[in-house]
């Protein structure tokens, strides 16, 4: 009968190794089962699952690798896998396969100490851990690095909800954010993605900025933050703050848009989907003359927001046709998806405030962006530590595919 043999080899990695290992495999006439090789540190490890012929003899197969890793100064250890194991192992790839993504400005012990507890907890097996972000320099400010590791688990959850709230919990208690998602085709081919504006893709209000230039930011301010908190109506608020900047001259709109700040992250993050390929939009409950800036700046594909109605070159405190509230941005959010003949679990969206909160809903993979404590705990994902480009490590981009481009 043929045996089976787990081979694990480790020691300083060096050009040719598997080249060597692999020749002597080859000449016993070996089947490669299962491959796996990690190198951290210029250190190797790897692992080959194999089956050796019965005429060949695995202790003559064993003697020569033992023999080959004492040469190149590798340490060698093998196990032998009994066929029920083996049978076993191979019947555990027809269950579910999930994706936990931590993200922080540095990774710690405490960090993955907590979340493989939670992994555990739930009898979900983690098969692989790897790091999505790159290498850091020691003396680097951590306040400017990204860090994030990804682990691919296996297992049955009847629901998420109760792993996810977990994962939240820890993720206050441990400055990360924690990602949980079922690993299917629609995570790898995703293709589309819509913004929210203000506060998601740029770093301010702009009905703010507008209420300053009208000398009425402290109340529109107040209102804006009972909004996105959800404590107002969206399309109640938004008129009462808009009659606030009646008589404001047009003319701001031109200044405030040329000191308009983009989020950090957010130039990469368009950047890199307009590489793989994209369709991008802003659906916004904020002003299209903004938007369309921004559609110039960063070759955004979709623009739906709010026109502000301007006479006689002042602002009315009015908008021509109809406000795009949150239930519009979700109706919005379909129909591009529907032009674009894209599945509504293709679509990533991602906002900060409660008007965000339907077209997250509806979306594969919705992200709540540095949001408000309601927002983020109804959203299904969010981001809080990291910048915008963040969003690439849930799509399972790593930093050095950037080289590729």
């Amino acid at each position: 009968m043929n045996e089976i043999v787990l081979i694990n080899i480790s020691g300083q990695d060096k050009p040719g190794l598997s080249s060597t290992l692999m020749k002597i495999l080859a000449d016993y006439h070996v089947n490669i089962l299962d491959i796996g090789q990690a190198v951290i540190h210029d250190t190797l490890s790897l692992g080959i699952l194999v089956e050796v012929p019965k005429e060949s003899g695995s202790a003559s197969v064993l003697k020569d690798i033992l023999f080959c890793a004492h040469e190149l100064n590798l340490v060698s250890r093998f196990t032998p896998i009994d066929r029920d194991n083996y049978e076993h192992w191979v019947d555990e790839q027809g269950k579910k396969r999930f994706i936990v993504t931590l993200l922080s400005r540095r990774i710690t012990a405490a960090q993955m100490e907590a979340v493989s507890k939670i992994i555990s907890a739930y009898n979900l097996n983690i098969e692989d851990i790897n790091r999505l972000s790159g290498r850091v320099a020691l003396e680097k400010e951590h306040d400017k690095t990204k860090a994030c590791v990804e682990f691919l688990i296996r297992g049955e959850l009847d629901s998420s909800t109760q792993i996810r709230s977990e994962f939240m919990e820890i993720s206050q208690r441990f400055d990360v954010d924690i990602a949980f998602q079922e690993d299917n085709i629609y995570r790898r081919n995703r293709r589309l993605v819509a913004f929210d504006m203000d506060s998601t893709l740029i770093d301010m209000e702009v009905i703010d900025e507008l209420a300053i230039e009208a000398g009425v930011g402290d109340q529109v301010a107040k209102i804006t933050e009972q909004a996105m908190q959800g404590k107002l109506d969206f399309s109640e608020s938004f008129s009462q703050r808009l009659a606030l900047l009646e008589g404001l001259d047009a003319g701001v709109l031109e200044k405030i848009a040329k000191r308009m700040s983009l989020t950090e992250g957010a130039e990469r993050l368009v950047y890199t989907l307009k590489q793989l390929g994209y369709k991008t939009a802003i659906l916004s409950g904020g002003f299209s003359y903004f938007g369309k800036h921004l559609q110039d700046k960063l070759g955004i594909d979709y623009v739906f927001a709010n026109d502000l109605e301007v006479r006689d070159g002042k602002v009315t405190g009015k908008v021509t046709g109809k406000i795009v509230d949150g239930k519009r941005k979700a109706e919005l959010l379909q129909e591009i998806a529907t032009r674009e003949n894209i599945s509504l679990d293709q679509v990533i969206a991602i906002g900060d405030g409660a008007n965000d909160l339907p077209m997250l809903s509806i979306a594969g993979l919705g992200i709540a962006f540095r949001a408000k404590p309601l927002v983020k705990q109804s959203a299904d994902h969010s981001i809080s530590t990291l910048g915008l480009d963040g969003v690439l490590y849930l799509i399972g981009f790593r930093d050095r595919d950037a080289d590729l481009f």
